[in-house]
């Protein structure tokens, strides 16, 4: 989308750069690419290359989970290859899981072996993980538990569980994901006010999981930008239902009315606890400094 094509339609020219600038503006430092597929690696980690600011993951969405059936191994080995090619981009292993909601695309069985693969590439190259859970019905935990020995650490990105849940994946030392998909209901926002701060990463899941005026918790955005229809693009305004990088500062705001502290803190933390895991190595030389959301953001899951 973010080339300008929608449903293999082009409706305007690609605006990456703009969108760039817009989130730099907002105060976004860091931003990930996440892929889904061997190809989408290859993308993301090139895409990552002519951006100092871009970063990205490694690895095969669970509905994408087809393309390792017929040789896992030497799947993960061509996973691998992206991963040393890009050491000083790739930043984690995914994004990967399990995902029942959308079996069409991959069965359940399918999904199960492409996701257990993906722990040694984990396991090799030392990286935290990306995860994806949709309702799996206690699958995606017990296999989470069962190799945690096998990665350092990780989010639960995109998060739509229950308390238990998040307690159950806190409990690994494994951080959760916020994005709007995250802030649908009022069950989803007391999950959120239960998530303790050192454990809460923020994210877009752009251009999808944008919060939408339905959403239990809108109501509490602060930070809003001029919208066009697609067949009407202007480089000044976002594209209505495509989310962008710096809505991330929509993320923040509702989590922090919901927790009723200020948006610094929350942005504070996200960006602290971001930085540990798939950062570790500038989070160390980075000390304790004053933090200004006016000038500073949350690295982010794209």
């Amino acid at each position: 989308m973010f080339k300008g094509i929608y449903n293999g339609t082009e409706r305007h020219q690609a605006d990456l750069s703009t969108i760039l600038s817009r989130s730099e503006s907002a105060g976004v430092v860091k931003t990930m690419v996440t892929a889904g597929t061997l190809a989408q690696s290859q993308e993301a980690l090139q895409l990552s290359e002519s951006e100092p600011s871009l970063f990205c993951t490694v690895g095969v969405h669970p509905t994408r989970a087809l393309e390792m059936k017929d040789n896992p191994g030497a799947h993960i080995e061509h996973l691998l290859a992206v991963v040393e090619e890009g050491k000083n981009k790739v930043v984690a292993i995914g994004e990967c899981g399990l995902d029942y909601d959308r079996t069409k695309f991959c069965s359940r069985q399918d999904q199960i072996p492409g996701f257990i693969a993906q722990f040694s590439l984990a396991e090799r190259t030392g990286l935290p993980m990306f995860l994806h859970d949709r309702n799996t019905e206690g699958d995606f935990f017990r296999i989470i538990k069962d190799n945690r020995s096998r990665f350092t650490t990780g989010v639960v990105h995109s998060f739509t569980g229950t308390i238990q849940e998040m307690k159950a994946y806190v409990a690994l030392d494994l951080y959760i994901g916020i994005n709007g998909c995250s802030l649908k209901t009022e069950a989803n926002i007391q999950v959120v006010k239960d998530t303790p701060l050192d454990r809460i990463m923020l994210e877009t899941d752009c251009p999808y999981c944008e919060i939408r005026p339905t959403h239990a918790g809108s109501s509490w955005v602060k930070s809003k930008w001029p919208s066009k229809d697609k067949k009407k693009y202007s480089p000044e305004a976002l594209v209505k239902g495509r989310s962008e990088p710096c809505q991330i500062r929509q993320v923040c705001e509702v989590v922090a009315a919901a927790k009723g502290i200020a948006d610094e803190d929350v942005a504070r933390a996200a960006f602290n606890n971001t930085m540990k895991v798939f950062f570790s190595k500038e989070a160390k030389n980075m000390g304790s400094s004053p933090f200004d959301l006016s000038v500073n953001a949350i690295p982010h899951g794209h």
